[in-house]
Order: structure tokens, then C-alpha cells, then sequence
């Protein structure tokens, strides 16, 4: 399957022939034509492009960074920006203005995010609303609707920001670069600002951690298309699988224990380990918990 080459700069009103390629120390060239990326013999091992093969494989596996670091007053009320920045290259794939933190409003911005660059491979996300928490509640309905596009999920550590330092990072420079000092009416101003210099942060400003290279020259977008509608989720026939109740338990030979309120209606997996009476509880690819039969009823 063929996946459309996403738009990765400043909107065009004309479409000129396509550009060249990105490459190092080049500035890149864009268009946004639904185009299949051209592809590229086997690169012979020590060859230069060798390298860029290897740095795409690598790229394919980088998890994104997404994340809420607080807001900011406008005329109107608050502004919440929600940014969603891939690990390798810095590349910038979402600078919104929100009005709050909520789980469906995320979603939808994901949603346009994930069917321009595709579905990462994994997402590192913060703690506490709308992404959950790893010792209280990691498990939200978004986090839930992330799991059943088939991305793998972290959290920061609880107290270890630098766990998201590249997202911070980003967050402090777009405060010194565009918001300190400066007034905004709503959030529509506010997404005129954010667009206008997320294409300066991606196309223009050479970054340290780059060899003072533009993001666009290294981010290599997902080849993973974004499902219209979410895959059924099967589990084959060798695992048992139970479905989580109303109070978010699952019943297992004969015991009820505790998974997540979040996963209520949901059907989860029961996978054996090399431990007698030990258990492992998976929704999707994801691991819940681990149950273990030897001990007392919870």
C-alpha cells in the first residue's frame, strides 16, 4: 500500500513540478499532491545512502512526544496549545490552539495529524488529564482510541520532566520566540501565529541537536496510514479473553480482578507466563497487569 506524501510546509496556491528530495543542508522543497514516495534500490552496505536507509528505518520506530505544558490567557479566555513533536528529527506535526485539555478535542487534532504524517509507532505522552497516569489511572478514552490504532504508549516518570525535555524544549522556545510579551485576541489569532511560525521552526531555524539542520531535512513520515475506521480486535484462538465490566473488573477461573474502568465493554486478552498461576492481561498489543492465582482474592 501506498502512502500520499504529506504536506510538510507553507500552503502553495499554484502546483509547480515536484521538488527535489530533502537532503542535508539543502532547503527543502514542497509540495502537497497526493503523491507515493518514490522508491529506492537496496543501498549497498558503506555506501552514503546506506546511511540514509538506516536513519529512515530508525525514523520509522521514533515515538512522538504529545503533550499540554500549561496555557496562556487570550482576550477571549485560555489557550491551551497542544503539541505533538517527533522524537529523531524535531519536526513539529502539530502546533494547536485549544480551548481546553479535553480527551475528544485531542482526538480530533490527532486525527488530522495522523492522516497527514501517518501513525507513529509509539507515543510518549505526560501525565494527568486528557493521557492518564501511570500509578493512578494510565488508561483513558483517548489512550484507549491510541491502543486501538495499534500505537504503543509510554508516559513520562512521575516528577522526571526531562522524561519529555525535547518537548519542553519546544514548549520554552515557542514562549521566548512568539508568546512572551505578546497579546491575542482568541484562538483564532492564536492558530494564525502558531501556523505561521511552526513553518519557521520546521523549514527555516537550524537546530543544534541537527548539526544545525532544518527538522523537514530529517523527519520521514510514518508509512503507517491512518485507519477511516478503527480494526477489529482479535486476539486468535489460543488466548482466553474476557470482556471488562461495568466497574472495570474480569472475571478468571472462578476470581474477579481489577483492570481498568477505562477498558469497560472492551474484550481483553489472558496470556500465561513461565510462572505457575501467573498471568498477563493485554488489551490489543498492550499490556494491563499481571495476575497471579496463588494469591488471596482482591
Amino acid at each position: 500500500m501506498t502512502h500520499p506524501v504529506p504536506y510538510l510546509g507553507r500552503p502553495q496556491t499554484a502546483r509547480p513540478p515536484p521538488g527535489p528530495r530533502l537532503s542535508h543542508g539543502s532547503r527543502p522543497q514542497h509540495d502537497h499532491r497526493d503523491a507515493a514516495p518514490r522508491r529506492l534500490a537496496p543501498a549497498r552496505r558503506g555506501s552514503p545512502r546506506a546511511g540514509v536507509a538506516a536513519l529512515r528505518a530508525r525514523h520509522a520506530q521514533c515515538p512522538v512526544a504529545n503533550g499540554f505544558q500549561g496555557y496562556f490567557p487570550v482576550a477571549t479566555g485560555r489557550c491551551h496549545p497542544l503539541t505533538v513533536l517527533d522524537d529523531c528529527s524535531r519536526f513539529a506535526l502539530c502546533l494547536q490552539a485549544c480551548p481546553h485539555e479535553q480527551g475528544l478535542t485531542v482526538q480530533a487534532h490527532l486525527t488530522q495529524t495522523f492522516r497527514r504524517y501517518g501513525l507513529p509507532a509509539r507515543m510518549l505522552m505526560d501525565n494527568g488529564p486528557p493521557w492518564g497516569t501511570p500509578t493512578l489511572s494510565p488508561f483513558t478514552p483517548l489512550t484507549v482510541w491510541l491502543l486501538r490504532l495499534g500505537i504503543a504508549l509510554s508516559h513520562a516518570r512521575p516528577a522526571h520532566p526531562q522524561t519529555l525535555g525535547k518537548d519542553e524544549r519546544f514548549h520554552r522556545t515557542l514562549k521566548t520566540a512568539l508568546l512572551h510579551q505578546r497579546i491575542f485576541r482568541d484562538l483564532a489569532h492564536c492558530q494564525q501565529a502558531f501556523a505561521r511560525w511552526r513553518d519557521h521552526y520546521n523549514l527555516d531555524r537550524p537546530h543544534d541537536a541537527l548539526a544545525l539542520a532544518v527538522p523537514a531535512t530529517r523527519y520521514t513520515p510514518s508509512p503507517r496510514p491512518f485507519p477511516e475506521a478503527l480494526p477489529p480486535i482479535d486476539y486468535g484462538s489460543s488466548a482466553p479473553v474476557r470482556r471488562v465490566q461495568e466497574k472495570g473488573t474480569i472475571s478468571f477461573r472462578g476470581r474477579r480482578f481489577r483492570v481498568t474502568k477505562a477498558l469497560r465493554g472492551y474484550p481483553v486478552a489472558l496470556r500465561p507466563t513461565t510462572q505457575e498461576g501467573r498471568w498477563r492481561v493485554y488489551f490489543c498489543h498492550q499490556y494491563i497487569r499481571e495476575l497471579d492465582l496463588n494469591q488471596p482474592a482482591e
